[in-house]
Order: structure tokens, then C-alpha cells, then sequence
């Protein structure tokens, strides 16, 4: 149903119109209730919509609110007790080439272990940067996702276990095994980009009878935001332990232009986030309702 008011109202002012006969046939029923329906329709539409943006953008306040008070008081200390040792022994311990084929083994293989990948991302982003690091995070999580995928399949019936353990989470992840390619492809996107587990759902998937085609191309496409903030960020801390290493701190250029970049990252993943899991329970709710 659009939400066109003013043509409703419109459309019930002429209620009936005289015949030539004198009688008198009626356009439209003119039901006050059926319009007061559909005004308060439209108003919740815009109210919904308004709340979603408003929660986006607190969201994506706090989060650098956090930020900078972690960068503030935290950032020195991390950096100088942990960032800049690693840094100096990764890069003293290994030539580029070594050390690249060393962090794609990770990235690729840590999933399948339910071991975290990130700080391997951080330091292709320190490393590589974002060209060549886009496409050694991206070939080696689509490794990294497939690998779990192949994997599960031979506990297929513990995991089905497992997620009866919690049949709200089990509902959202079979969710992505209906329909035809194109929905299974469209699902698989949104549970990546919701807050749902990266690591969890590469063997949930096996679960939900998805096929391997549009897992893993939603995959991909869903995890896309993510490979650029791990890159961002990985080179933000970079720059930051160089500053601190040097007895000093960013510069007033480098603060504004990280805090602007920082904060247009975590408003655009807070939106990309919301918007998925809305998405997704729209989408969930008509298929129950159909």
C-alpha cells in the first residue's frame, strides 16, 4: 500500500454524483474509519523510518565516542607494549613475499579452526595496503569460508544439533537455504553484513541446505565492507604506532582526517548492519505469513 493521503482524501470528498434519472450513484464509500486507517498507515511508515535513522546515527556516535576514548587512553599504552613490538618482530623476521603467503595461510586456514583472522587482515593492511591487500584478504577469506563449508558437511547432522540448542538463531540461518539462487544469494549477504558470527556461520551454513554457488558469491559480496575497515583500520593503528614510536603523536591534520574517516566507516556499517537485520526479518516474517 503507498502512502498517498492527500489523494485519499481527495478521492472521498466526491462521495456521489447525480444521474440523469435523479438518482444518485456513489464513487467511492467515503468510509472515515478506512481513511483514518490509512493516514495512520502512512504516519507509522514515516515514524519507522525516521526511528531507523535516528538509531543509525546514535549508533554510529557511540561507536566513535568508544573510539576515541580507546585511542585516547588506551592507544599509547597498546601501542608501545604490543602494536610496535610485533610490528618490529614481523617485520624483521620475514621478507614480504614470505610473510604474505604466511598471512594468507592464516586468514584462510584460522576459520576453519574457529580461530580469528583479524590480526592477520591488520597486517596485510599495514603491509600491502589497499590494493594488493584487498585481494589477498578477499582470496584468502573466500578460502576461509569455503574451507568450513567443505568441512561441516561431514558433521552435518551435529550441527543440525546444535543450532536446536537456539531455534531463534537456527530460524534466522535456515532462513538462507529457501527459495531459488537468487534469494539463497540475497539471504547469505544479509546474515554476513548482520551482526551474526563470521566464524559460526561458515559451518551453521551447511545446516540450512544452502548450495555452494550463492553461498559463497554472498558471501564474498557480503564481506566486502568488512576487508576495507579491517584495511582502514590496520593502517590507522599503523600510523599511530610510527607517531608514538617517534616520541609524538598524530598530527592535527592526521586527527581530523582519521576522526572524519572513522566516523563515516562506522555510520555507514551501523546503516549497512541495521538495514540488514531489517531486511532480513521483513523477509523472514513474509515467508512465514505465506
Amino acid at each position: 500500500m503507498a502512502c498517498s493521503p492527500a489523494h485519499d482524501v481527495e478521492s472521498s470528498a466526491v462521495l456521489e454524483i447525480k444521474e440523469a434519472n435523479g438518482d444518485y450513484v456513489r464513487l467511492d464509500n467515503g468510509d472515515p474509519v478506512r481513511l483514518a486507517a490509512e493516514l495512520s498507515y502512512c504516519g507509522g511508515r514515516i515514524w519507522s523510518s525516521l526511528c531507523w535513522w535516528v538509531k543509525a546515527v546514535l549508533l554510529g556516535a557511540f561507536l566513535l565516542a568508544v573510539a576515541v576514548l580507546l585511542i585516547v587512553f588506551g592507544g599509547p599504552w597498546m601501542v608501545k607494549k604490543v602494536v610496535i613490538p610485533v610490528l618490529d618482530w614481523v617485520m624483521t623476521s620475514f621478507t614480504k613475499p614470505v610473510l604474505g603467503l604466511l598471512l594468507f595461510a592464516s586468514i584462510a586456514i584460522f576459520p576453519t579452526l574457529l580461530l580469528p583472522s583479524s590480526p592477520s587482515m591488520w597486517i596485510v593492511g599495514m603491509t600491502f595496503g589497499y590494493g594488493y591487500g584487498f585481494l589477498l584478504i578477499l582470496t584468502g577469506m573466500s578460502i576461509g569460508m569455503s574451507l568450513p563449508f567443505i568441512v561441516g558437511s561431514f558433521f552435518r547432522h551435529k550441527i543440525h544439533r546444535w543450532l536446536e540448542k537456539w531455534p531463534d538463531r537456527a530460524a534466522f540461518v535456515r532462513f538462507a537455504g529457501e527459495g531459488d539462487w537468487l534469494h539463497q544469494f540475497r539471504s547469505v549477504i544479509l546474515i554476513r553484513i548482520s551482526p551474526f558470527p563470521y566464524i559460526i556461520f561458515n559451518y551453521a551454513a551447511v545446516a540450512t541446505n544452502v548450495d555452494y554457488g550463492p553461498y559463497i558469491s554472498g558471501s564474498i559480496v557480503g564481506t566486502l565492507h568488512e576487508i576495507y575497515i579491517t584495511i582502514y583500520s590496520g593502517r590507522l593503528l599503523q600510523s599511530l604506532a610510527y607517531a608514538t614510536n617517534a616520541g609524538g603523536f598524530l598530527s592535527l591534520e592526521q586527527i581530523i582526517y582519521d576522526i572524519i574517516g572513522f566516523s563515516i566507516t562506522a555510520a555507514a556499517t551501523a546503516a549497512i548492519t541495521i538495514y540488514a537485520n531489517r531486511t532480513l526479518q521483513t523477509l523472514q516474517t513474509e515467508n512465514n505469513h505465506s
